[in-house]
């Protein structure tokens, strides 16, 4: 692969040093230099030359979906639709499974497009947004990759803490130790990313099988009642899955880069779909399959209720003794395989922010990042369950927008095809559209959004309508999508007239 030579480090060096003339700009590019002699990718947002293109394994896209769903974040996912909503069983699997499958198909397709372009996710976006209004989706995504790491550490570290022993692990110290691992693999890059999530789902999928196992013949099936209550919890908790699956169209690009373009995207496309759905649906059926285990196994309940997630994780466990700790541990450190994503595409983000953010070299930005996501998840190990809400809600909104808004302008401004575009323009201005018609439509969605959100801080004028007061049904999801589809192409025509890209 071709991510790590010295020629590449000059290249980059040189490429950015009219922005990072100063004398500390200059030694972040000698330690990247060095850096790059032990392996450490070097390549920014900069477009993978087509000749430098050389990752052959296209299950390598599944592979890494694979691993980065089947943690115990998902599991956490799946639980919320008993301790949030009051879902029984039956509605709450089938709802998993129906957003998973829908939800996951851009993440799919625009895994095709980084492997064509060999552009970075937020930079594609660039076409759409231009090269000013992309900033709007690019600070959206960094905090999403933050707040994931933070919510995804912050659940890793209270299974850490219930491992049983004589000294209870800190959660800060839980938080640090996840944090170090995930570092480690996101500093060196593509081709460690892809190494490691290669096969970081084998042992935790055995694990969760496991689980079901222990869980299977204490799980009461249950079904809630046909109405309006039911529809507003269905479609609330829909949005939630749909933050969650969505939330990976921001990245999708970053990791098929080093496809040759002319690979099978038919190939890569299922590969994609296939290994997002297979963990989700079936890790958060978990998730919901445990939390109905209450009733039969009491003892459950009170662990979930003394300990949380990480309570009910070791519950099932807990009778096989030692071994049994060590399967939690492993399901503990199962996080750093959902964070090596976000870290490494929180720097390539950042970088989308302009020609001074591309001159910070990736792998500072992965190690400020994940300083960031340290301090927020030690402040904040206290609000778990209701961060990971309101932050899946509210990235649902914001990637329906982004994922309408990328599509529409594929298929219909620019035939379907890359041939549209002028891929090594990236970061032309001239060559780039103004994006007046990205923001407007944005701003649309933004209003759908709000009229159909069902928070506990804030109930939309439509939102209240689905399920009736207090609380209503959120379809924000939904209307956000709608109303920057239907204004998306109005907006473009009139840009591609008035301005004439």
């Amino acid at each position: 692969m071709s991510d790590s030579h010295s020629s590449d480090a000059k290249y980059d060096a040189e490429k950015a040093a009219p922005y990072a003339g100063d004398e500390l700009g200059t030694q972040m590019w000698q330690v990247v230099k060095w850096a790059d002699s032990f392996g450490v990718e070097v390549r920014g947002i900069e477009r993978v030359p087509e000749e430098e293109r050389h990752h052959a394994n296209l299950y390598d896209s599944g592979f890494l979906w694979c691993s980065a769903n089947m943690t115990i974040s998902t599991l956490s996912l799946g639980t919320l639709g008993n301790s949030i909503w009051y879902m029984g069983l039956t509605d709450a699997c089938l709802t998993i499974v129906f957003f998973n499958l829908l939800c996951t198909l851009p993440v799919a397709l625009f895994s095709t497009w980084g492997m064509r372009t060999g552009l970075r996710q937020m930079v594609i976006g660039r076409f759409s947004f231009g090269s000013i209004g992309i900033y709007f989706p690019v600070l959206l995504n960094c905090i999403a990759c933050i707040g994931w790491s933070v919510i995804n550490t912050i659940v890793g570290a209270s299974a850490l803490r219930a491992v049983p022993g004589k000294h209870e692990l800190p959660t800060a110290a839980g938080i640090v130790i996840i944090a170090v691992l995930t570092l480690f693999v996101a500093l060196f890059g593509y081709k460690y990313v892809h190494a490691f999530e290669r096969y970081a789902s084998i042992p935790v999928f055995v694990i969760f099988v496991i689980m079901y196992g222990e869980a299977g013949k204490h799980i009461a099936s249950s079904i809630s009642a046909p109405g309006a209550a039911t529809a507003a919890s269905v479609l609330s908790f829909g949005g939630t899955i749909a933050g969650f699956a969505l939330g990976w169209t921001s990245l999708a690009a970053d990791y098929t880069v080093n496809f040759p373009a002319d690979s099978n995207k038919t190939k890569v496309f299922l590969a994609t779909y296939a290994g997002l759905n297979l963990p989700l649906i079936f890790v958060e059926c978990l998730g919901a399959c445990l939390m109905a285990t209450f009733d039969s196994k009491t003892t459950w309940a009170d662990a979930y209720d003394a300990n949380g997630l990480g309570g009910l994780l070791g519950a099932p466990l807990s009778a096989m003794g030692g071994f049994g700790s060590f399967l939690l541990v492993l399901l503990a450190l199962s996080i750093v395989a959902n964070n090596i994503p976000n870290m490494y595409s929180f720097a390539l983000t950042f970088q989308v922010f302009g020609k001074y953010a591309q001159a910070i070299p990736r792998m500072f930005l992965v190690m400020i990042g994940t300083v960031i996501y340290i301090v927020l998840a030690i402040v904040g190990a206290d609000h778990f369950e209701s961060w990971l809400d309101t932050l899946l809600v509210i990235l649902s909104y914001w990637l329906a927008i982004y994922t309408i808004i990328l599509i529409e302008e594929h298929y219909l401004f620019r035939g379907g095809s890359f041939a549209g575009y002028n891929l090594d323009g990236y970061d032309d201005h001239s060559v780039l559209p103004k994006g007046y018609a990205a923001l407007l439509a944005t701003g649309f969605g933004v209003m759908g959004a709000v009229l159909g959100m069902a928070q506990t801080w804030y109930v939309g004028v439509i939102g209240i309508k689905i399920g009736g007061p207090p609380y209503g049904g959120d379809i924000g999801f939904e209307l956000s999508g709608s109303f920057a589809a239907i204004t998306y192409p109005i907006f473009r025509y009139v840009e591609k007239k008035m301005i004439g890209r």
